[in-house]
């Protein structure tokens, strides 16, 4: 079930349109100057005032006691584990969580965790099933320890969890013992839809973090935030996993950049993903799901197209698009505009009627 990209194509013609990930978007010229311009020290021992500085402030815009910069949202999530589970622990997350799918193994391989999923509509799990999957703590069942939740849930369409089922979650898994883990890689795509602070989706959630590198648009990083012990153990786990760094203040002033120009034009990326939906729904034998945010899922089958010819098809054009599931996965960053969105529905129909 894992969201796989198209593997790179030598005789293929330069990618004009991309759209396979918000994580393609590249470093704008003023994030460039900016990353230019940072101050910059040893971030291993403290003394790179850039990363501070952002590690502050994500803690802040996340409403916990403090922060670490970690390299990768994957590290993140691999990191918290680590830090909240023992071996031998059981995580409850969705049957399509990136901690499941996307992370290679990484949390049994280095954890010795197991994941239970969890099953539900939209990449989301209601309070029910969780209770449901609940155990009484027994010596023949592995210890339940932590509850993960994805928001935006990526491959649920890109939805969005609302404040209340979130919370209700939270509470659910406290009130069973069990710690919590907010994978937030689309944390700010949720907050702009929702119009609420990023504290208020992550209030009652152990850890908490957002990607710097997908809508926000840096090359590279992100940040994770929990409480000031939390994250003393998770520096422990950086340092293990070779995450900690040397003058990386390079790296979060386009963090900086980004959270001070590129959260509040997410709603641009929302709007052209409905674009897209639109025309692709008028295309007959699209079934398109509706986006919530800057993800558009859609299955061509209906049309007598095959979605791995259909992406051929597009990257001919030099219009990159990726697959899952025998969907395909549309997704708007600040590198794609509504032009690019009516030239790929052009191309789309074409290939359509041709079918």
């Amino acid at each position: 079930m894992a969201y796989t990209p198209p593997l790179p194509d030598p005789v293929a013609p330069p990618i004009r349109i991309n759209l396979l990930s918000d994580t393609q978007t590249r470093p704008t010229p003023a994030m460039r100057e900016a990353m230019a311009r940072a101050e910059v020290g040893d971030e291993q021992f403290g003394l790179d005032p850039t990363v501070s500085a952002l590690c502050a402030r994500t803690a802040a815009l996340l409403g916990k006691e403090a922060a670490v910069f970690l390299p990768s949202g994957t590290m993140c999530n691999v990191a918290a584990t680590l830090s909240l589970c023992r071996p031998g622990d059981e995580i409850l997350a969705h049957e399509s969580a990136h901690i499941l799918t996307s992370e290679g193994g990484a949390h049994a391989a280095l954890g010795g965790f197991q994941i239970l999923p969890l099953e539900g509509e939209r990449g989301q799990f209601a309070v029910a099933t969780l209770q449901a999957a609940l155990r009484q703590p027994s010596r023949y069942a592995p210890r339940q320890a932590l509850v993960s939740a994805e928001q935006t849930a990526n491959i649920g369409g890109g939805t969005v969890w609302s404040p209340a089922e979130l919370t209700a979650v939270a509470r659910t898994a406290k009130a069973a013992g069990l710690a919590t883990h907010l994978d937030g890689a689309r944390l700010m795509n949720a907050s702009v839809a929702l119009g609420l602070a990023a504290s208020d989706i992550a209030a009652g959630w152990d850890s908490v973090w957002i990607d710097f590198t997908k809508g926000l648009g840096a090359p590279l990083g992100a940040a994770l935030a929990g409480s000031r012990d939390f994250i003393d153990e998770v520096w422990r786990w950086k340092q293990r996993l070779g995450g900690a760094m040397r003058q990386a203040g390079i790296c979060a002033a386009a963090c900086l950049y980004a959270l001070d120009h590129h959260v509040d034009r997410l709603a641009d990326d929302h709007a052209t993903a409905r674009r897209l939906a639109a025309g692709l729904s008028q295309i007959a034998g699209f079934d398109v799901q509706a986006p919530e945010t800057n993800l558009v899922f859609f299955d061509v089958r209906g049309a007598g197209v095959e979605a791995a010819a259909l992406i051929a098809a597009l990257r001919r054009e030099g219009i990159l698009l990726g697959s899952l599931g025998g969907r395909i996965r549309a997704c708007t960053h600040l590198d794609v505009d509504a032009a690019m969105i009516d030239e790929t529905l052009e191309r789309i129909r074409e290939i359509a009627r041709r079918a």
